[in-house]
């Protein structure tokens, strides 16, 4: 059994809360800790005061997170889950690598606790001096955003603030539910009817949004839902047999919230005997490695991840820069590669 998640402790003194409670700029804290001999005596006295009635300790990768000093950017990295094909992060990371080393800075991987969002990002700032963070899961939720953001870190985020639409961080991200919508209007140009989406459990804000693509899409063809939209955990099996009991209603055309669920009605045609394509539509999501090499090919939406990590990284070099940040959302539009699991030539 995995430990509880750490829940977040009360916020932690910054240079900031010091120079508030002393009355004084935070230069002059600053001075407190490290030019004394600037001050005059009281000013000195009564920051220092508060310093220790605060509790406040600065430490080494704070500072050097201010001074820019490092060239250095973490991003937590998490391995891919077994039993799923989209592994797309590994698209994502190569392209950042290569984005960063333009702009003189080099990606910092660390790990946590998957269970706990914050793992990890405290016990980086306190040992390795970096100059910001890019966050990747926010479809946990932001809550490492308001944690970097008490302790003056800058971050960029891939992935919108779900929870918070008043949020002024940068990000980037892509539209899922245009995506969603893509794949749904190809099946149904093709000549399917009834299209079943197989998605996420509720609580996937990626996999909701998704599924509002399909939903739009077949509603303005004025095709019935009922009993079509399936929540299912992404793993190949657990949409095999989804897909077994849609089939026996009717429905010739899948689009699916991942490449994982998509391969799994994949198998399930061929234990049908039904044919990819000919007798059955199936469409992807991710246009993961799995989708380009399973057979016979599996259509599927692909998301612009290169793209995307070229613009977090202008954003982080503009933030970085202290200049003004003139487009901090950005939603990225995704395209269908088509293959023959939507061919009607098999």
């Amino acid at each position: 059994m995995r430990p509880a998640a750490r829940r977040p402790g009360p916020p932690q003194p910054t240079l900031a809360t010091v120079a508030e409670r002393a009355g004084v700029s935070r230069q002059t804290v600053s001075n407190a800790l490290n030019n004394p001999e600037l001050l005059r005596e009281d000013t000195l006295a009564r920051v220092r005061a508060v310093i220790a009635e605060l509790g406040y300790t600065p430490n080494r990768a704070a500072r050097q997170l201010r001074t820019r000093s490092s060239h250095l950017i973490g991003l937590r990295f998490e391995a891919a889950e077994e039993g799923t094909s989209n592994a797309l992060i590994d698209r994502f990371v190569h392209t950042l690598v290569e984005a960063t080393a333009r702009t003189g800075h080099h990606i910092v991987l660390f790990s946590g606790d998957p269970e706990d969002p914050l793992d990890g990002y405290d016990q980086l700032l306190r040992s390795t001096a970096v100059d910001a963070f890019i966050i990747t899961d926010t479809y946990a939720g932001t809550p490492q955003a308001d944690f970097l953001r008490k302790v003056g870190a800058p971050f960029v985020t891939f992935g919108r603030p779900w929870d918070d639409t008043s949020a002024r961080h940068p990000w980037v991200d892509v539209a899922g539910a245009k995506g969603a919508q893509l794949a749904t209007e190809h099946l149904l140009g093709l000549g399917h009817d009834r299209v079943a989406w197989l998605g996420w459990e509720k609580s996937s804000r990626i996999g909701e949004d998704r599924r509002s693509g399909w939903a739009t899409a077949m509603a303005a063809a004025g095709k019935d839902t009922t009993g079509l939209g399936v929540r299912i955990t992404d793993n190949v099996d657990a949409a095999r047999m989804a897909a077994h009991e849609l089939l026996g209603t009717g429905v010739t055309g899948f689009a699916c919230a991942s490449d994982t669920i998509g391969i799994g009605v994949l198998h399930a045609l061929a234990e049908r005997n039904l044919r990819p394509g000919v007798d059955v539509g199936v469409v992807g999501f991710d246009d993961s490695l799995g989708a380009q090499v399973t057979w016979p090919g599996l259509t599927s939406v692909r998301q612009p991840l290169e793209q995307v990590a070229i613009e977090v990284v202008d954003l982080v070099n503009t933030v970085l820069s202290h200049r003004h940040v003139e487009e901090p959302a950005r939603m990225l539009e995704p395209t269908l590669v088509v293959r023959r699991s939507t061919s009607r030539d098999g």
